[in-house]
């Protein structure tokens, strides 16, 4: 009778299927393990050839097959990650009846604190003194279940590869009681996904790349337990690039270049738990700014409606002028000059086909206010009319001849110029009325922006600063959303665009919060409160984040 044995993938892990019939046997593939069968039958037989078969396979699999493409080095280790490690076995001990140690070097040092397991009371097989001056390249892995048997049969000094091997933080209590996070490496019990130990023959190609970075590692660490500085010591231990080392305890004593302004009873959250959490969740969190977009300040302020929560660019000079120039071809009605509300006055210019402007002054109670009091009303005015017209009036109107009155321009132009600054309306939430609205406010020498859109049936725009942030605390990485009007940077962004010194500012505090060119360990601290939220795009649901109640401190400015 024929059997048949076949390998499929079911919930992500491989598994067998076999037909009546079928028996087999199966070994733990690591060199030197004690060769234990796992057999689909009670009953069998197992041979001293077969024992030998079984050692002759386990050496051939040990070269020939190759490297699994989830390697990863110690300095390269994140959080809440599932990855495989060639190392070098420097200590082992038996902690109880489910777990062993292993103490292990690749000679690359983790970006933040690895845990440590209480040798005192253990029978520790290696040399302790020889760990401890490696200067934290070596790292505790705790091993369970039917790993167990392996990893006693291990040899201190030998190289492995240890399969499957996960990684967490979790907090611990330093001596001067600041809550630390530290990475815990565990192999956990089962074959799921490849799991388990195996030693590499001294012929393995990633055994001889390993010794050699074992040998520059050694001697950095002697030399550094011999009295050199250990700032210098620090640049030769390859560690994760661009990412956060919580290695310096003093850290937690350093002042932060942004503080808080509410919700000071919220703890602070490493961003490793933060993103593996449902959304909305507010936090407190401790980073340094990996990288900010956009890198040109100027394009990170956009128009923002209060009331749809809507996003839009701010028109660039260009842009304008030509919106502008598209209505300077419509003649001014006669009919619609000088009413009780204004004065007006028309001109033609020489240029441009002898175009028509008409520019009305709108009164108070009748009589003309002095020029720098005065809000007036331009009807074909190109963009360089108007800003001369607002170098010397109060505010300025663009607008045009209706049936029945003026009325404004398109919302794409500012229905209001006062100075340098620019007041939009939004196109989506506005339902405008004539200009005779004006007559309804009180105060006509003012012109408060927002009396003004209110009396015209404008939903006023706000100039924003919307950027991401990428930050980065050691444990993970998170791109966050700065949507500030003017609190966060203590820079109104309705002035930016047309201040060259507040962008000078700005430009300066960007420069100290991500200093360029410099090594992301020498940043400063941010502690920042984010929220999450829920995104939805068609069918597919993500989860965003962004800064809130977060400024940045005075001594930064």
């Amino acid at each position: 009778m024929s059997t048949t044995f076949q390998i499929q993938v079911y919930k992500n892990e491989t598994q067998g299927i076999t037909s009546s019939g079928f028996a087999s046997l199966t070994f733990e593939g690591t060199l030197g393990a004690p060769v234990i069968p796992r057999t689909s039958s009670r009953y069998f037989n197992f041979t001293t050839e077969d024992h030998k078969m079984v050692e002759t396979l386990r050496t051939w699999a040990s070269v020939h097959i190759p490297p699994s493409s989830t390697l990863v080095k110690l300095c390269d280790v994140q959080s809440m990650q599932y990855f495989d490690l060639t190392c070098q076995l420097l200590g082992k001990a038996q902690v109880d009846g489910a777990s062993f140690l292993l103490k292990v070097w690749d000679g690359t040092r983790t970006p933040f604190p690895s845990w440590r397991v209480c040798v005192q009371d253990l029978v520790f097989h290696g040399d302790l003194s020889y760990i401890r001056r490696l200067q934290n390249l070596a790292v505790d892995i705790l091993v369970y279940d039917n790993h167990v048997q392996v990893a006693k049969s291990l040899k201190v000094g030998s190289f492995l590869r240890i399969y499957s091997l996960h990684t967490k933080l979790q907090s611990v209590n330093s001596e001067n009681q600041t809550t630390l996070l530290a990475l815990e490496f565990h192999l956990h019990g089962g074959t799921s996904y490849g799991r388990g130990i195996r030693v590499l023959p001294e012929s393995n190609s990633d055994v001889d790349q390993l010794k050699k970075a074992l040998e520059c590692a050694s001697l950095t660490a002697n030399q550094s337990s011999d009295g050199i500085c250990q700032s210098e010591c620090e640049d030769s231990f390859p560690t994760s690039s661009g990412s956060v080392s919580l290695y310096e305890v003093e850290r937690c004593q350093q002042l932060s270049a942004t503080i808080l302004t509410d919700h000071q009873y919220l703890e602070n959250t490493p961003l490793c738990a933060i993103l593996n959490q449902k959304a909305p969740q507010r936090y407190r969190i401790r980073a340094k700014l990996r990288s900010y977009k956009p890198r040109r300040l100027f394009q990170s302020v956009k128009l923002y409606c209060p009331n749809c929560q809507s996003m839009q660019e701010v028109l660039q000079e260009g842009d304008l002028d030509r919106i502008l120039q598209e209505n300077t071809t419509k003649t001014p009605d006669t009919k619609l000059q000088n009413t009780l509300l204004y004065d007006s006055k028309v001109w033609t210019t020489k240029d441009q086909g002898e175009r028509q402007v008409a520019v009305h002054f709108v009164k108070n109670n009748g009589v003309l206010p002095l020029s720098n009091d005065c809000l007036i009303l331009i009807e074909g005015g190109t963009l360089s009319e108007i800003y001369k017209l607002a170098d010397k009036f109060h505010s300025v109107i663009p607008v045009r001849s209706g049936h029945e009155d003026l009325e404004l321009l398109d919302l794409s132009v500012p229905f209001l110029i006062q100075g340098k600054m620019h007041h939009y309306g939004c196109k989506r939430c506005s339902s405008l009325k004539p200009i005779q609205s004006l007559n309804n406010l009180v105060d006509k020498t003012s012109w408060i922006p927002s009396s003004v859109a209110e009396v015209l049936g404008i939903v006023p725009l706000q100039h924003m600063f919307v950027m991401t942030f990428t930050l980065d605390d050691g444990t993970g990485v998170l791109e966050a959303y700065l949507v500030d009007s003017d609190k966060f940077f203590h820079i109104p962004a309705s002035e930016i665009l047309t201040n060259d010194y507040l962008q000078e500012s700005m430009d300066m505090i960007m420069n100290m919060l991500c200093p360029p060119g410099k090594k992301i360990d020498t940043y400063p601290w941010l502690e920042c409160f984010i929220k999450s939220y829920n995104v939805r795009s068609g069918k597919e649901q993500q989860i965003c984040y962004q800064i809130f109640d977060t400024t940045v401190a005075d001594d930064v400015i």
